[in-house]
């Protein structure tokens, strides 16, 4: 990761990367295919769905964005009076 991060993070080129590892290119770019491969799915995998509490944390934090938008709106409209 370390490797194929130095690449992908800091932008130095394959080239550079694989010259100062003593690695072929070719090794490089199936280390880098199997990255995007699968890299997607330890993420999906990774990803719990939400609890009872969190569902309804969820929806609180909804509600209170509602309140504060609506807030926002009639300050809004009672400055431009």
């Amino acid at each position: 990761m370390a490797i194929l991060g130095e690449h992908l993070v800091e932008k130095v080129p394959i080239s550079d990367v694989c010259e100062e590892r003593g690695l072929q290119p070719t090794l490089f770019y199936q280390w880098q295919k199997k990255l995007f491969e699968e890299g997607a799915s330890v993420l999906e995998r990774s990803r719990k769905p939400l609890t009872a509490l969190q569902a309804g944390d969820a929806r609180r934090i909804d509600a209170l964005e509602g309140k504060l938008r609506e807030r926002n709106e009639v300050l809004a409209e009672l400055l431009s009076e």
